[in-house]
């Protein structure tokens, strides 16, 4: 008997109840992560341990996450860096720097709508939208 990994369901699994930001700026993410602690109120952090490791065309790519959790809550904010080196996580999102994932707890409009506004109006932000799952052709890319 032979046990098949079903990627599509964990893939669904781990974006169940997300809400995902695509962000383009022109800063440093450090910088960005600066900015969004001030603006928010958040402690967004480096978080090593769930660094995403990609390996095409013989190289190795590194994208940097950082991480933020709110209290009282059992919400997540996770900042995904989407390049690296030329390759991108999300490569049908070229134009995005960085991927903003909320998860682990249902996040309502006002709530979204507040983050996005906050982060329009940051130094360097060109662009903020919304991405739907069935966007997203590199799910996998994402799970850590």
């Amino acid at each position: 008997m032979k046990l098949r990994l079903d990627v599509d369901e964990i893939n669904d699994d781990f974006f169940e109840d997300t809400r995902l930001l695509g962000i383009t700026a022109t800063v440093k993410n450090y910088q960005f992560c600066m900015q969004l602690n001030n603006m928010l109120g958040y402690d967004f952090r480096l978080n090593p341990d769930i660094e995403i490791h990609l390996r095409k065309k013989e190289r190795n790519y590194y994208f940097s996450i950082y991480q933020f959790s709110e209290n009282h809550s059992p919400l997540i904010h996770y900042l995904y860096q989407n390049q690296f080196d030329g390759e991108y996580l999300l490569p049908e999102f070229k134009h995005m720097d960085f991927l903003w994932l909320m998860k682990y707890d249902y996040v309502d409009d006002e709530k979204c709508n507040w983050i996005k506004q906050t982060i329009r109006n940051l130094n360097g932000v060109q662009m903020i939208t919304e991405l739907t799952n069935e966007q997203i052709k590199n799910k996998g890319n994402m799970i850590f």
